[in-house]
């Protein structure tokens, strides 16, 4: 198999060379976000964040920005055709047995953060849409268009990994909807790795006033658990939903089981402005994602979508945070995760409600189903309430497949195998309801079915 080989450090001769293709200004952000970098040090089980990660194995100074993939990558294509073929190829195939197809509006490809293919169509384009990956995006965008929401809602001097994106980011791609564009058909964006490859991707979705689009992530590659280095992704996402705009954004986190995923993600929804945000994670050998959405306009709504699946030895942790900085506003967040073998999932779950955010609805919920009894999860849901009319809400159950289900179900002609993915498939139901495009959440039950074994 093919590699990838990086630099042997985040350094300053690395962070030079990528400053050097930037705007003056996004050099200068990454020249503060390396000296941010080289004061931290790996997190550790202080942080409350983190006091639930497993990073021993995990060492700094192996990883380096990816270089420029050369011919060998050629031969690449096809293990990344079939490792995306688990998703993409579900929903983008003409031969997927979907009952509504799916046709892309534009679609970005990299590989380790390095541009393989991009396309818009041009009756997109033709309506001021930018779409594209970041360098090629701010070749033809004014600064005053990019600069105020670059790197300006995540924290990038959160850890260590926050700054290393930060310094180190390239790949991603900005998504820019001027005011009052209604797009009908998605945006795609894959991000793909070759095996030991680093993808330091940004994405900034941006939609002014009175606009509408659907815009979909996804990661594949990175090579499997226990055959060397896997790959690493540190990233990072921002959502900019302007004023009565409306954006379903999709996140599926693809990788092989020896990818190392680290990410932070933050949506700002302003006044009228309505935000559907699924995330749904199967692979990584471990992930730490910082999930965020901030509230700021009155009568904002977001709605989280979480759909999570765990096998072998894979550890996935979640910290969502549901910031209500403005009146009359909901928010409405709902993970569902199976585990199977000896997996981890942990979430960690705050709504935070600011003194000015009167009438408030704030809701958050997360269910766990054991598939084993070595799997594990924690759930752990919290409240930070400042103001006194409000409605806020939230819980989290754990528990393991009902025996007498399976049995009820073999005694009607199901095999071991097909009760357990009756029982799985009703569990992911009602959040699989939610999700309000058919493709990706015909694709995503298709994907689970086909990865669930016997109930242990």
């Amino acid at each position: 198999m093919s590699t990838v080989i990086a630099p042997a450090a985040f350094d300053q001769t690395a962070l030079e060379s990528l400053c050097a293709l930037d705007p003056p200004w996004v050099a200068d952000r990454r020249r503060a976000a390396f000296e941010r970098f080289q004061s931290l040090s790996l997190p550790d089980r202080s942080d409350e964040n983190w006091m639930r990660t497993e990073l021993r194995l995990f060492k700094r100074s192996a990883w380096g920005p990816s270089v420029q993939p050369g011919p060998e990558a050629v031969e690449h294509e096809g293990i990344l055709a079939r490792n995306t073929k688990s998703f993409s190829e579900k929903f983008l195939s003409p031969e997927a047995e979907l009952s509504e197809p799916m046709r892309l509006a534009g679609q970005i490809v990299t590989l380790n953060g390095h541009l393989r293919r991009s396309r818009c169509d041009q009756l997109v384009a033709s309506r001021g849409v930018l779409f594209g990956t970041p360098e090629q995006v701010m070749a033809v965008a004014g600064e005053s268009m990019i600069r105020p929401h670059w790197f300006n809602a995540i924290d990038s001097g959160a850890d260590m990994f926050a700054a290393m994106h930060a310094a180190f980011h390239r790949g991603g791609a900005i998504v820019f909807i001027p005011d009052g564009v209604r797009l009908e058909q998605p945006l795609h964006l894959l991000s793909c790795l070759t095996e030991g490859g680093t993808d330091l991707g940004h994405v900034l979705v941006v939609l002014g006033k009175g606009a509408e689009a659907t815009v979909i992530t996804e990661t594949a590659g990175g090579g499997p658990a226990g055959s060397g280095p896997g790959g690493l992704h540190c990233g990072g996402i921002e959502l900019i939903v302007g004023e009565n705009a409306s954006l379903r954004m999709v996140n599926i986190q693809n990788w092989n089981t020896g990818v190392w995923h680290f990410a932070r993600q933050k949506a700002k929804v302003h006044s009228g402005g309505k935000l559907q945000w699924t995330l749904a994670a199967l692979g990584s050998r471990l992930s730490q994602v910082a999930q965020d959405v901030a509230l700021v306009g009155v009568g904002a709504h977001a709605q989280v979508n979480g759909v999570m699946f765990t096998e072998g030895r894979q550890q996935l942790i979640y910290n969502t945070l549901q910031h209500h900085e403005a009146a009359s506003c909901i928010s409405n967040l709902l993970y569902k995760g199976a585990l199977q073998d000896r997996s981890r999932l942990v979430w960690r779950g705050m709504i935070k409600v600011d003194k000015s955010a009167q009438k408030t609805n704030g809701y958050q919920r997360s269910d766990t189903l054991m598939l084993s009894e070595h799997a594990r999860s924690d759930s752990i849901p919290g409240l930070e309430i400042e103001a006194d009319d409000v409605r806020c809400t939230h819980g989290a159950t754990s528990g393991r497949v009902d025996r007498e289900q399976i049995f009820y179900a073999q005694c009607r002609g199901l095999s071991a195998d097909e009760a357990a993915r009756l029982v799985v498939a009703g569990f992911f139901q009602q959040v699989f309801d939610r999700i309000t495009i058919a493709p990706v959440r015909e694709a995503l039950a298709e994907a689970i079915s086909e990865r669930i074994r016997r109930i242990q």
